[in-house]
C-alpha cells in the first residue's frame, strides 16, 4: 500500500520535470501572473534573445502603480511609475500576453483577479513576482511568490527550480464571534507562532473554521501566510471551492466542468499523512485584533494593553520591540482601545473583495466617518459589484473615499501613502517601518474594525466587550 500524502505533496509531485540533489526539483508551472514589476524580467530575456515559452498560461495586470482616482497613465506624475505600466502594456503585446490593462473592465490586484476570472484552479502551479501568491492556495492551488530572476526563468522555460519544504498543519476550530473574521485568524496565528514560525514549512489549513469560511475567507488566511514565514498557504478544494470557480470566465465549462470537479476532490491530505509540525488555535477564544508594532507578529486583542518591551525574555526580540514602540510612538500598558488614529485605508490583496466591502458597509451604514477614510476595492468587477448593491453610496454618506482598484496605499507605490507621522489603520498585510509613507505608523486590523475605527477614530470593539 502507498504511504499516505499530504495535499502538498501530491501537488508537488504531479509537476516534478527533474531532481536534482543540489539544485532540487524542476518544477513545471501551470499558470504565471505578471504585474509592473516584471519589467527587469523581461529584460533578461531581450538581452539574452529569448522568447515567453508560454504566453498563453501567463496573464498580466496593472497594479502596484495604478492610479486609484483615474485610469490612464498620463494622469501619474511619477516617470518610473508610468513608465513601469508602459513598459509591461509593450511587453506583453510583444510577448502575445492577455493583459488587463489600466482600461480593462477586469483589471484589479493580480492577486483578486486570478481567483474571480477562475485563472486560478484546484491543482495547478501558480507563481508571481509578487510574496502575496500564496493567496492563490486557498483554492487549492500549489501558489507561491518569485524573486525577479525566477520570473525571467519562467518566462523562458515554463519551470522553475524549487527546494521543497517542510510541512505544517494548521488546525482552527470553533465559531467565530460577531465582529471577528478571517484576519483575526489570520493575526492570531501570527502572533502566536511569530514572523517567522513558517519558515521552511508549507502550512495546510484544516478545521471547522477553515471549512466554514467563505473562499474570500480563505484567500486572506493564505495570503498573510507569508507573514508567518512561509510562502506556501493550502486549503483544500471543496465545494465551497467549486461553488465559487463555477462559471468564472476561465474555469472549466460543461462536460470539462464535472470532469474537473471529480479531479479535485482527490486534492485532499490522506488520513494517516503526517506532517512536520501541528499547531491549534481556536477560534471561538479570539476577538477582533490589531498590531501595535512593526511586524504583522505584533498582534493582540483590541482589548489589551500594548505589551513591555522589558517582558521579553530575548535580548535581541526585547531591544526590537523596544525600537518598534519607540516608532509608533506608544507606551507599554496603553490600552488597544485608546489609541488615536488619524486616517483609516481598506483595500489591498488582503481585504478588497466584495465581501470584505459588504463588512464594512454594514457597519458605517447610515453614519459619518471621524476621520478620512478611503475604500479601494482589489478590482473592476469588484467596483462594479459594490456598486450594483450600493455599497459606494453608502461609503460616500459616511464621508468615505469610494476609489478605483489598485494595490493602493498598501505599499504606497503609487501616490496614495498617507502623511508622514500619520497613523493608519489599515486592512493591509504589512506593517513595517515606513510601508505606508514616510513615518507612517501602520496597525493592521480587519475590515469590519477599520469601518469602526473610521467612525470612532478609535478601535472600539462594537460587537463585544
Amino acid at each position: 500500500m502507498p504511504s499516505p500524502t499530504t495535499l502538498f505533496d501530491k501537488l508537488w509531485d504531479r509537476h516534478v520535470v527533474w531532481e536534482d540533489e543540489i539544485a532540487g526539483t524542476l518544477l513545471y508551472i501551470d499558470r504565471h501572473f505578471l504585474h509592473e514589476g516584471s519589467r527587469n524580467a523581461f529584460g533578461v530575456l531581450k538581452r539574452t534573445n529569448l522568447p515567453v515559452r508560454r504566453p498563453d498560461l501567463t496573464v498580466g495586470t496593472a497594479d502596484h502603480y495604478a492610479p486609484t482616482e483615474s485610469r490612464t497613465t498620463e494622469t501619474i506624475q511619477n516617470k518610473f511609475q508610468r513608465d513601469a505600466i508602459i513598459d509591461l502594456r509593450k511587453n506583453a503585446d510583444q510577448a502575445g500576453i492577455r493583459l488587463y490593462d489600466l482600461d480593462d473592465p477586469l483589471q484589479g490586484i493580480v492577486h483578486v483577479i486570478g481567483p474571480e476570472l477562475g485563472l486560478s484552479q484546484p491543482g495547478l502551479t501558480v507563481i508571481c513576482g509578487d510574496s502575496h501568491t500564496a493567496t492563490h492556495g486557498a483554492l487549492g492551488a500549489l501558489a507561491f511568490g518569485v524573486g525577479a530572476s525566477q520570473v525571467a526563468h519562467a518566462l523562458a522555460t515554463q519551470t522553475l527550480w524549487q527546494k521543497k519544504p517542510k510541512q505544517m498543519r494548521v488546525r482552527v476550530d470553533g465559531d467565530l464571534r460577531p465582529g471577528v473574521s478571517a484576519k483575526d485568524v489570520i493575526l492570531a496565528l501570527i502572533a502566536r507562532i511569530g514572523a517567522a514560525g513558517g519558515t521552511g514549512y508549507a502550512i495546510e489549513y484544516v478545521g471547522q473554521t477553515i471549512e466554514r469560511l467563505s473562499l474570500e475567507g480563505r484567500m486572506t488566511i493564505c495570503n498573510m501566510t507569508i507573514e508567518a514565514g512561509s510562502r506556501f498557504g493550502l486549503v483544500a478544494p471543496d465545494e465551497v471551492t467549486f461553488a465559487y470557480l463555477k462559471g468564472r470566465p476561465f474555469s472549466p465549462a460543461k462536460d470539462e466542468w464535472e470532469k474537473s470537479v471529480s479531479n479535485w476532490r482527490e486534492l485532499k491530505t490522506d488520513e494517516d499523512a503526517k506532517f512536520d509540525r501541528e499547531v491549534a488555535l481556536r477560534a471561538d477564544c479570539l476577538d477582533p485584533m490589531m498590531t501595535w508594532g512593526t511586524s504583522p507578529e505584533d498582534a493582540i486583542s483590541v482589548n489589551d494593553r500594548v505589551p513591555d518591551p522589558a517582558l521579553f525574555e530575548d535580548p535581541a526580540r526585547r531591544k526590537s520591540k523596544l525600537k518598534a514602540l519607540q516608532y509608533m510612538g506608544l507606551e507599554p500598558g496603553t490600552r488597544m482601545y485608546e489609541i488615536a488614529f488619524d486616517r483609516v485605508f481598506i483595500g489591498s490583496c488582503t481585504n478588497s473583495r466584495i465581501e470584505d466591502l459588504r463588512e464594512v458597509a454594514q457597519v458605517v451604514q447610515g453614519k459619518r466617518a471621524a476621520i478620512p477614510a478611503i475604500v479601494v476595492p482589489g478590482s473592476m468587477s469588484v467596483r462594479r459589484a459594490a456598486e450594483q448593491e450600493g455599497l459606494d453610496r453608502i461609503f460616500r454618506e459616511a464621508g468615505m473615499d469610494w476609489r478605483m482598484s489598485g494595490c493602493s496605499a498598501c505599499a504606497a507605490m503609487n501616490g496614495d501613502d498617507a502623511p508622514e507621522g500619520a497613523r493608519c489603520a489599515s486592512t493591509t498585510n504589512r506593517n513595517f517601518e515606513g510601508r505606508q509613507g514616510i513615518g507612517v505608523r501602520t496597525h493592521l486590523v480587519s475590515p469590519a474594525m477599520a469601518a469602526s475605527i473610521a467612525l470612532h477614530g478609535r478601535a472600539v470593539d462594537i460587537w463585544g466587550k
